[in-house]
C-alpha cells in the first residue's frame, strides 16, 4: 500500500487494516518514497516443555543430581 503524509492523518484506520493483513505500507512526500512501516513479526510461542529436545530420552539414566554432577566434573578427573 501507499500513502501520503496526508493519508497518515486522514485514513490511519486504512493503514492500520493494511498492516493488520501483514502489508507494508509505503510512505510518500511530494510523491518521494520516506520511508516504509512494516508490519510487526510476530513469533510463534511454544511451551519450553514441548520442546522435541525433552523427549530425547523416555527413560533417564541418571537422576538430575547426577547428570549436574557429570556436567560440572572437570573433562580429565585426576
Amino acid at each position: 500500500m501507499e500513502a501520503s503524509i496526508v493519508d497518515l492523518r486522514y485514513k490511519t484506520s486504512e493503514i492500520l487494516k493494511a498492516l493488520d493483513k501483514n502489508e507494508s505500507v509505503i510512505v510518500k512526500y511530494h510523491g518521494k518514497i520516506k520511508g516504509i512501516i512494516e508490519p510487526v513479526k510476530r513469533t510463534m510461542t511454544s511451551k519450553v516443555k514441548d520442546h522435541p529436545f525433552f523427549a530425547m530420552y523416555k527413560e533417564p539414566e541418571n537422576s538430575v543430581l547426577e547428570e549436574l554432577e557429570n556436567l560440572r566434573s572437570p573433562r580429565h578427573a585426576l
